[in-house]
This record gives C-alpha cells, sequence and structure tokens, in this order.
C-alpha cells in the first residue's frame, strides 16, 4: 500500500470517528435532555431495517456504475457522458427512493405538514399573497406559515403552486420535479469543472456525481431542486468567463438571484461565484462587459419580487425569529457546530474524506488540478460558514445537498476509482435499508 492511499485512509478514519462520536454523544444528550429533536442522531430518521420495491434496482445501479462507471467516463462522447450522467443519477436517486415505496419515498415527501404542498390553495392571488407573505412568517401570527414555507423564500413554494396551475398536481408530480431536475445538479458540477480544470478530471469525477449517498435525500426533499439551480447559477459563470457567449453571464446571474429566493442560506453560494470569477480573472479582465449580462440577469429576480411586495431583509430577519421559537433556538449550538460535519461526512461518503485530502494537498503542492481544488475549497468554505452562523443546527444532510455536490468532485483526485464508489455504494444502501429519514 503506497504513502498516498494510507493517507487517504487515515482520513476516512478520522470521518468514521466523526461520525461515530456524533452518533455517541448525540444520543446521550438527546436521552438525558431531549434538546435535539432527532430520533437517530445526528440524522433525522428513526432506525428501522427494511427492503423495498426499489432494492432490486439499487443494487442493480450501484453494481452497474461500481464497474462500469469509469471506464464509460473515459471513452464516451463528453455530450453523451452528460447525458448519461443525468440518467443514471435519475435512476439512483429513484430507486433509493422507492425502497420506501412509492408513497411514502416519493409521492407524499412534499405533502406533510411542514412542507410546501400544503398551503398551495392560499396562493390563489399570487400577487396578494407575496404581499401577505412575511405576516405570516411568526409562530402565533395568524395562519402561520408551515415549517418550510415559512423558511424559505417564496420562489421555493412558488414553484409548486406553478406545477399544480400547469396540471401537474399532488406529491407525485412534484417529487418527480425535484428528483428529475435535482439529477442535472452533477451534469453541471461537470460543465464547470470541465471549463475550469480540464476534461480528465471531470470524467473521473463523473461516476462519484452519479453514485453519491446524498441520493438518499436528493429523492426526498426540494432542496434536490435548490441544488440543482445553484449548479446551474455556477456552470454558467464557468461557461462565460471561460470565452463562451455573454449570454451565458446573463443566464448565470438570473440564476444565482433565483436561487436566492430558493433559500435565504444558498446566498453562501457567493463565494463559489467569487472562486469562479478568481479563477476566469484573466477573461474577465480582457472581456469586462461580461460582467454587465450578470448583473443585469443577478437583479431580474429580486426587482420582480420586491415589486411584487415581497422584502427579503424583512422576511429573513423574522425567519431567524421563528428559527430561535422552535426546535431551533433549542438544539444546542455546542453539539450542531460540529455533528452538522458528521451529517456531511455521511451525505458526501467516505470517499469524499479522502478526496478533501487530496484536495488539500493540491492546493498546498499547486499540483495539476489546483483549478479544481479551489472550487472545491470554496464550496467547503461556504458550508463552513453555513455552519457557523447556527442557522443550521440539524437537518443539515437535507439543507446542505447544494453545498455537497461540489464537495464530491474532490474524488477526481483518487486512486482506485471503483474501491472509491463501492464504498459510496455500499454506505447510501446501508442509510437507506436501516434508517427510515425524516425528509
Amino acid at each position: 500500500m503506497n504513502r498516498a492511499l494510507l493517507r487517504d485512509l487515515y482520513a476516512v478514519l478520522a470521518a468514521v470517528l466523526l461520525v461515530a462520536t456524533a452518533a455517541l454523544v448525540g444520543r446521550h444528550i438527546q436521552d438525558t435532555e431531549h434538546t435535539l429533536f432527532v430520533a437517530w442522531p445526528p440524522l433525522f430518521a428513526t432506525w428501522g431495517p427494511h427492503l423495498g420495491p426499489g432494492t432490486p434496482a439499487a443494487l442493480l445501479v450501484a453494481a452497474a456504475v461500481v464497474a462500469y462507471g469509469p471506464v464509460l467516463a473515459a471513452r464516451l462522447p463528453w455530450r453523451a457522458l452528460l447525458a448519461t450522467v443525468w440518467a443514471t443519477a435519475t435512476a439512483w436517486i429513484v430507486s433509493l427512493a422507492l425502497v420506501d415505496g412509492w408513497h411514502l419515498g416519493i409521492a407524499n415527501r412534499l405533502a406533510t405538514r411542514y412542507e410546501y404542498l400544503q398551503v398551495i390553495d392560499r396562493f390563489h392571488d399570487i400577487p396578494g399573497t407575496l404581499r401577505d407573505f412575511t405576516h405570516h412568517i411568526l409562530l402565533g401570527s395568524p395562519d402561520h406559515w408551515p415549517a418550510h414555507v415559512a423558511g424559505h423564500p417564496p420562489a421555493a413554494t412558488l414553484t409548486f403552486v406553478l406545477l399544480d396551475r400547469a396540471g401537474l398536481r399532488g406529491g407525485g408530480w412534484a417529487g418527480m420535479w425535484c428528483i428529475v431536475v435535482g439529477a442535472t445538479a452533477g451534469v453541471a458540477v461537470l460543465v464547470a469543472v470541465r471549463a475550469f480544470a480540464g476534461e480528465g478530471l471531470a470524467r473521473r469525477a463523473a461516476p462519484f456525481l452519479v453514485l453519491t449517498p446524498a441520493a438518499v435525500w436528493l429523492g426526498t426533499s426540494a432542496d434536490a431542486y435548490f441544488a440543482a439551480v445553484a449548479a446551474w447559477a455556477v456552470a454558467l459563470l464557468a461557461l462565460a468567463v471561460t470565452g463562451r457567449s455573454l449570454w451565458w453571464a446573463a443566464g448565470s446571474g438570473l440564476l444565482f438571484g433565483l436561487t436566492c429566493y430558493l433559500s435565504y442560506g444558498l446566498t453562501l453560494f457567493a463565494l463559489i461565484g467569487a472562486a469562479v470569477l478568481l479563477l476566469g480573472r484573466g477573461r474577465v479582465r480582457e472581456r469586462p462587459l461580461l460582467l454587465v449580462p450578470l448583473v443585469a440577469g443577478l437583479a431580474v429576480v429580486p426587482t420582480a419580487f420586491t415589486l411584487a411586495g415581497f422584502d427579503w431583509w424583512e422576511a429573513y430577519r423574522l425567519l431567524v425569529t421563528r428559527y430561535d421559537q422552535g426546535a431551533g433556538g433549542i438544539r444546542p449550538y455546542g453539539y450542531w457546530v460540529w455533528a452538522n460535519l458528521a451529517c456531511t461526512v455521511l451525505i458526501t461518503g467516505l470517499a469524499t474524506a479522502a478526496g478533501l485530502r487530496r484536495t488539500a494537498v493540491t492546493l498546498v503542492r499547486r499540483d495539476d488540478g489546483t483549478r479544481l481544488a479551489v472550487l472545491v475549497t470554496a464550496a467547503l468554505l461556504a458550508l463552513l460558514a453555513a455552519d457557523l452562523s447556527g442557522m443550521s443546527k440539524a437537518e443539515t444532510e437535507r439543507i446542505w445537498l447544494p453545498f455537497a455536490m461540489w464537495l464530491l468532485p474532490s474524488c477526481a483526485f483518487l486512486t482506485r476509482p471503483r474501491m472509491w464508489l463501492a464504498a459510496q455504494a455500499v454506505l447510501a444502501l446501508l442509510l437507506n435499508h436501516l434508517l427510515h429519514t425524516g425528509w
């Protein structure tokens, strides 16, 4: 065993110890103080070994990606590879969701009392609802919004309102929207990695963007959809600053603006966008005009919502109060500030723990792949900023999916990809078959 691989295994061991410590300490806190509000810390889940109709498909997809993923990623034409990544990621996410069956696994996920579909009928007058949105955020306010509606800007809920009006009603359509759109996040990440770090590293990262443990939650929450929008915002910016059409900059700005109105926390994607501009600073200096459509696009969604009567800053201020009114105000920061990172290990997998070690080495030595290391590091910094904010205490296996997608490309630095892919698959299958996830 060479030294690099041995050091990778040390990183994996450290990640395993972090998860084990979070589980043991969390179990003690929950049993004695009852302040975590999760049944299987650090995850929002309950213990319940089970099989389901999606089990055979999940095993088949996992085996196929482990066996053939690296070879196909190296040989397929680029556009065919992107299509294959999207299709296979969709199959992996759907098969894992169907382990819990259609209704529990997909159709009912966005229809619970905390979720967006509960308030569809309250948006019959969209402009009026937007003007009145902030009046229903706080607990104790008349007809206060469910947790997820109150916890996000209205573009999140409005997406499902528009699906309903288009005839795609109910949890099944909403769930499949999030899955199908969410599965494109990996494609967007590959587009950005190729633009800045080269096609070779993008191809090596591709199987890991498919066979990720994050798929357990990408099939169960609207955060998969948010992850895709944020990822395409970065990807289009990468295309713009590497010499493509200025229209990509306008599209990037538009999606960045939408991202901020889907989730307050995703404003931290500005760090990843800044990394893209840093990596492409030469092009930006040569073509400063690309900043014009970027800023113009960025202004579209905020302007539209502001003119409609929604005040983003006031809503966020009220959300902070609402967060403290509920479980967020009771959950101990001193535990979650590090236990959240254990959740991140579980959604990105042990391969990513080793990949992040190699990312750090690449940054220090300025080896080939430094540009990829910068992108990954920017995502990690954004995630850490979210962690330190104290507004993400628990449930980060869902909330941090958009950031997690940008940590996965670090696996491109690993040798022996099949071994690491197998580890990713085993972790995902165990999580999905041993636990009933809350989201």
